[in-house]
């Protein structure tokens, strides 16, 4: 992940040290905006569980997933001008989708079996913005992400996930208002965990999950 974080900041560096602004003017961009997005979401989660199936007997193992979903969100900002060639944008953004990680045994009648779901992400982020002409920008984006944990099974129910996510997109705009905005980016989330309630699952289980989320994303909305 530090390696995509450099390469986004270096084409986002690469762009502002090439380009002139004579024809740019970043009021064409500024102000408030909402919008509607179609995203592709690839989730990949790796878990790990710790659980004593016989007494004495330690059993740890390894579950690694990957999801790739069609998302939508909605979106509100406001772009900030800086000059006549910088923006400050601020967005919120929540997309509605879920993925799952399960835990189970081979007994189908099995009271032990446990899982995670990750659902409802909400982004809160800030994006320099180099205006390119009077119709076209880019724009870096780094946020705060989170999202919703649901658990099933007899295990306590971890804190919400967060995370940080970096991003690198192009928006268009019309002289109506109405823009087009491509954005490509990962979110990189803190770990999670959970251990036995003691009812089913003894409470020295334990079970954990790390998430990591890739995107890319079209929006449609309308510039005030």
């Amino acid at each position: 992940m530090k390696t995509l974080k450099t390469m986004l900041c270096a084409v986002f560096t690469l762009l502002l040290v090439n380009t002139t602004a004579t024809v740019a003017d970043s009021s064409n961009f500024a102000g408030p905006y909402v919008g509607v997005s179609a995203s592709g979401y690839g989730l990949q989660m790796d878990g790990t569980s710790r659980t004593s199936p016989t007494a004495g007997t330690w059993e740890e193992d390894n579950v690694s997933i990957g999801q790739v979903a069609p998302v939508t969100g909605l979106e509100v900002g406001y772009a900030l001008p800086l000059g006549t060639s910088m923006l400050i944008d601020v967005n919120g953004t929540y997309h509605q989708g879920a993925a799952q990680m399960d835990f189970s045994n081979d007994d189908p009648d099995s009271q032990q079996d446990v899982s995670f779901a990750v659902d409802d992400l909400r982004t809160f982020s800030i994006a320099p913005t180099l205006v390119l002409s009077d119709t076209s920008s880019v724009y870096l984006k780094v946020g705060i992400t989170e999202a919703d944990i649901a658990v099933t099974g007899d295990i306590t129910t971890p804190g919400d996930l967060s995370g940080t996510t970096w991003a690198i997109g192009q928006r268009s705009v019309l002289d109506s208002g109405i823009f087009v905005k491509t954005e490509a980016g990962f979110t990189d989330y803190n770990g999670i965990s959970a251990h036995g309630k003691g009812n089913n699952i003894d409470t020295s289980n334990t079970y954990s999950a790390e998430p990591t989320v890739a995107y890319g994303s079209v929006s449609i909305g309308f510039r005030f």
